[in-house]
């Protein structure tokens, strides 16, 4: 079809034609490049054309860009990846000496939006590692819901590799730290999962549940290592092969009231180093026995006013009673509100509970400082913190995924992520930042600093021209955090500065 005079005669590039494509839209008249000449032979030469370049609409000539769905984005959110960047570079470390490079990449970057980014699932992973800078620390990254379907069996198929990453971490806990083992229940609603079993709570909750067992470093208040297990199986079952499948020689075990150190007999026999520490019932005869409730001594440095008595007992073994003002405050509060609901108060059951109100008695097989045995009990439920955040804010208690490998490749990403989370809870901590907001909210604060794309990589600067529309508290938050230089100071004028040049 003939290109109407009136278009071909608007200004376009040189060498260039107008091709109509026949069809009405702003697109009909193409201007392609004239790529050469074809020679005929016996003929005239005619003319080849080239790439399109450009349109006639509306009587001017466009230029073609870009189609938006190509474009690549210039700025991404920055401040909370940044902030986990900081604690993790020595993750990475440990997981190239283990997994290859493309893996070790996706393990951080999946660990790492887990943290950044509360709630998400696999189907939305892609799309949060492309508009944060989880997507500039660990480039070309697959994260298409079946990549990471995918790669979490195989993570969880590839035992020794994830064994071969726990002893790198363990041989790094120096060695006057304390080790304990704990573990926590996650709810698995996964019909194809063996690991998935009703355990004894999990009865009452009408779901099925899994069983993780984490060690953790009293002093640093870190998880070194941790191992999936059945939620209906026992606590000795699963300690005992925890203990063997991870080598772990030395340490304390904290299990829950009514745990038998006996169950475990032959692995304490084995390990002289590894001890236990287990919570006895607030009815056992040996806390009268040996006047456990007579205090004679408080816990100094602590968040908390405690009180506190050491008894050796027969067997080698030792009775530790603590009794904390916070806990007992807290326990009366709910019995009064029990007794309120119930109208059955009576001044002599009130009396028989009140004397225990935030009373815990331990025993040991280990004569321990006082103080280090209460952080064993107390570092716990820190750490049980950080798991419910990621069973509750963050969705990790549902595994979300299909089979045995799965949940247990699964798991170990969020072990990388629960122990990112405990070190960002300590630098903002010191910082003094969570006495002025919580984690959660300063997790969201710094979430809204966005940042350009072609930024420099070193350590930006507050006020820089490749902040995005970031708030000044934010900024504060941010060179709080050490992730953002402040903007210098001027210095005081020189005397005669503001006389000099003055006649």
């Amino acid at each position: 079809m003939a290109v109407p005079k009136y278009i071909r005669e608007v200004p376009r590039p040189v060498n260039t034609v107008v091709i109509d494509n026949g069809k009405d839209g702003p697109t009909r008249y193409a201007v392609r490049e004239r790529k050469g000449v074809q020679y005929v032979s016996g003929g005239n030469p005619q003319p080849q054309n080239g790439r399109v370049i450009g349109h006639i609409v509306d009587g001017v000539y466009v230029p073609k860009s870009r189609v938006v769905t190509d474009a690549v984005a210039t700025m991404l959110s920055y401040g909370s990846v940044a902030f986990v960047h900081s604690v993790s570079s020595d993750l990475m470390t440990e997981l190239l000496q283990v997994y290859n490079v493309k893996d070790a990449y996706r393990i951080m970057a999946i660990a790492m939006l887990r943290v950044v980014k509360p709630k998400v699932t696999d189907g939305r992973l892609g799309t949060h590692y492309r508009r944060t800078y989880v997507s500039k620390y660990y480039p070309g990254v697959a994260l298409s819901p079946n990549s990471v379907c995918n790669f979490m069996q195989h993570l969880g198929q590839a035992g020794k590799q994830r064994k071969a990453f726990y002893q790198l971490r363990m041989a790094k806990v120096i060695a006057n730290h304390h080790i304990a083992i704990d573990g926590t229940l996650k709810q698995d609603t996964s019909a194809v999962n063996d690991l998935s079993a009703f355990s004894y709570k999990a009865k009452k909750k009408g779901c099925q549940e899994v069983s993780v067992l984490y060690a953790y470093d009293i002093e640093t208040t870190e998880p070194i290592c941790a191992e999936v297990f059945p939620g209906n199986s026992t606590d000795a079952a699963s300690y005992r092969s925890f203990i063997r499948d991870n080598d772990i020689r030395r340490g304390i075990i904290v299990a829950d009231k009514g745990f038998p150190p006996s169950s475990i007999k032959e692995e304490l026999s084995e390990r002289p180093d590894l001890h236990f520490l287990t919570p006895i019932k607030r009815n056992d005869t040996r806390i009268a026995k040996n006047r456990m409730l007579e205090f004679d001594s408080v816990i100094t440095g602590v968040n908390d006013h405690v009180v506190y008595k050491k008894a050796a007992i027969k067997g080698g073994r030792y009775l530790y009673a603590y009794k904390s003002s916070n806990k007992a405050r807290a326990e009366e509060a709910a019995y009064l509100s029990r007794r309120e609901k119930k109208q059955d108060f009576t001044s002599e059951g009130y009396a028989k509970k009140k004397e225990l109100f935030g009373v815990i008695v331990f025993e040991s097989d280990q004569d321990l400082d006082p103080k280090t045995a209460y952080s064993c009990y107390d570092d716990r439920w820190l750490l049980e913190l950080v798991f419910n955040r990621y069973k509750s804010d963050e969705c990790l208690d549902k595994t979300n995924v299909q089979g045995d490998f799965s949940v247990i490749g699964s798991e170990f990403v969020n072990f990388i992520s629960t122990v990112i989370t405990c070190r960002l809870i300590k630098k903002a901590r010191k910082a003094g930042l969570l006495n002025e907001v919580s984690y959660g909210d300063l997790m969201d604060d710094l979430a809204s600093a966005w940042r350009e794309v072609d930024a420099p990589d070193s350590l930006p600067e507050t006020g820089d021209k490749y902040w995005v529309h970031t708030l000044k508290t934010v900024f504060e938050e941010l060179e709080t955090l050490g992730l953002s230089k402040p903007i210098p100071k001027p210095g005081p004028k020189k005397r005669g500065a503001a006389e000099k040049g003055s006649g």
